[in-house]
């Protein structure tokens, strides 16, 4: 989730919203903790470390949650229900193509070969869900394709991603408005911002 974090920072940059005010509102945290957690897993992962392998299943629902205090606190329910709404659509998405290719996710690396992420004989090592794509392959689009190096996505894990950049972008919107700062970078004043 690294890359999807860096851009909605900088779209909120271009859109001179003020990524300071985060640290201001203790919402914040929590979001930030789990996102910490998972670079830590991410790297474990690139170290071909299994440590972290038993608790990958909590990931998720840790990420969607972490972002449950700040939905209440600033009433971020639209972004939360288009959030949702993504990572229904990317569950379903992976499901079609696990259930396609007989319960298990094909995983075509490219440049995670390059970067030692991924080698050949790690699938089905680790885990018994994820695969080598081959030939045989059903739906492979749908598949794990979408190679970062450091981490191999589907679309439908692009979806379910989509959630924290949604989420994290309208935090950024929110505390931005709280704390006296509108889209077009202007001062609204203290006492517009408290209301």
């Amino acid at each position: 989730m690294i890359v999807e974090i860096i851009l909605v920072c900088l779209l909120a940059k271009l859109k001179r919203f003020r990524l300071q005010f985060l640290w201001r509102t203790w919402t914040f945290y929590p979001v930030l903790l789990v996102q910490l957690m998972a670079i830590a897993f991410q790297v474990s992962f690139f170290l071909h470390s299994t440590v972290f392998v038993p608790f990958a299943g909590y990931l998720i629902p840790a990420v969607i949650l972490s972002f449950l205090f700040p939905m209440v606190a600033f009433s971020l329910y639209t972004p939360a229900m288009i959030g949702v709404g993504c990572i229904a659509a990317g569950s379903v998405l992976n499901r079609l193509v696990i259930a396609a290719n007989g319960g298990h996710m094909p995983v075509y690396p490219t440049l995670s070969y390059l970067t030692g992420y991924a080698r050949p004989d790690m699938f089905g090592v680790l885990d018994t869900l994820h695969v080598l794509g081959g030939e045989g392959t059903r739906l492979a689009f749908l598949s794990d394709v979408i190679d970062f190096g450091y981490s191999i996505l589907s679309i439908g894990d692009v979806l379910i991603h989509l959630y924290v950049c949604i989420m994290l972008y309208a935090l950024i919107r929110a505390v931005n408005a709280r704390y006296g700062v509108t889209e077009t970078g202007r001062s609204i004043g203290r006492s517009a911002a408290q209301n």
